[in-house]
């Protein structure tokens, strides 16, 4: 969910350049089933416009209503939305709605914290009453570092408390230039991820060549040099057998949540062959964790259906589930 509040925080940036007010909307505990779950959040500002949302769109007026009091007062609040009367959900939300005027100090650590791609806390204050009360409000935490969003937040203990523990954007790394890999690299930032792009400097390919592209390198395989980690995900697709092999090369080391290889099996025994030839002390691990040929068996055939298999995949592997229709799926949807 950071890349939403990354969203959050940058329209707030801007509406206080403009002078609107604004209000963030928390769900902070939820009783039954519902769209979202605790930990979603939504900005309000006082010329109706909202970033983001709490629910699939059945909740949102309700919430933009009950701010009225908060955007005139500045005292925080607790509303419930009972969605079993009203929706198909059958649960209960509670919603922290709090005046939303962040120092200087809370935004640039936090956006130090998403350069750094360092994990945070989110800690909210509430009470499951639909009440004002000027200690609800929300803190964020970073090692021995606590700033809360609003400097006349008072911290009431008794009151009780949702953490929300924040990860780092999850990021997906491309390494090619072709049509398929434009098509991924959309929806992938339509997902919310960050997005890098590697191509060869023979490509005659620009950043702009790749909407939603965070970043954009074009390097020969020898000088690469990534940071990857466990909330990223590698996809090699630049259609050239040797290019796609010398890419793998300068990626031995890597160790991303997935890596997946575009390309038939064949291609792929082929490649793990000639990779090993010239890497014989590759470990069993390394190798293992290489998805190829990457994506969800799903039948697509266009590009765009390509990148929705692989996005599915990506998203199977990071969070550890196995593919499977809902319908047939026991309990919960969510965990």
């Amino acid at each position: 969910m950071t890349h939403e509040l990354k969203k959050i925080i940058q329209a707030y940036e801007v509406a206080n350049s403009q002078g609107i007010k604004c209000v963030l909307a928390t769900v902070v505990a939820l009783e039954g089933s519902s769209y979202r779950r605790p930990g979603v959040r939504m900005l309000l500002q006082e010329n109706g416009k909202m970033i983001g949302a709490v629910s699939g769109g059945c909740v949102e007026k309700e919430v933009l209503l009950q701010s009225a009091t908060v955007f005139k007062n500045k005292v925080s609040k607790i509303i419930t939305y009972d969605g079993r009367y009203r929706l198909g959900c059958e649960g209960v939300l509670y919603i922290l709605l709090e005046f939303f005027e962040p120092t200087s100090k809370f935004i640039n650590e936090f956006w130090t914290l998403v350069k750094n791609r360092s994990q945070f806390t989110l800690t909210s204050y509430f009470e499951k009453d639909f009440k004002e009360d000027r200690c609800f409000g929300t803190i964020l935490k970073f090692g021995k570092t606590i700033i809360p969003i609003n400097k006349s937040f008072t911290l009431n203990n008794d009151h009780e408390v949702f953490n929300q523990v924040l990860t780092p954007c999850f990021k997906l790394i491309i390494v090619g230039a072709e049509h398929d890999a434009v098509q991924l690299c959309a929806y992938a930032a339509m997902t919310g991820w960050e997005v890098t792009i590697v191509v060869n400097p023979k490509e005659q390919k620009v950043i702009n060549d790749f909407p939603g592209a965070n970043e954009f390198i074009n390097v020969d395989a020898e000088f690469l040099q990534l940071r990857i980690d466990q909330e990223t995900a590698v996809v090699l697709m630049t259609h050239s057998y040797a290019k796609d092999l010398q890419y793998l090369i300068a990626l031995q080391n890597s160790k991303p949540i997935y890596f997946g290889l575009l390309g038939p099996a064949r291609r792929r025994e082929k490649i793990f062959d000639d990779f090993i030839e010239r890497v014989p002390d590759i470990s069993d691990e390394f190798l293992s964790q290489l998805n190829g040929p990457a994506g969800l068996a799903i039948g697509s055939e266009t590009p765009q259906e390509i990148a929705i298999s692989i996005l599915a995949e990506i998203l199977s592997v990071s969070n550890k589930k196995e593919p499977a229709m809902l319908k047939n799926k026991q309990g919960p949807i969510h965990s």
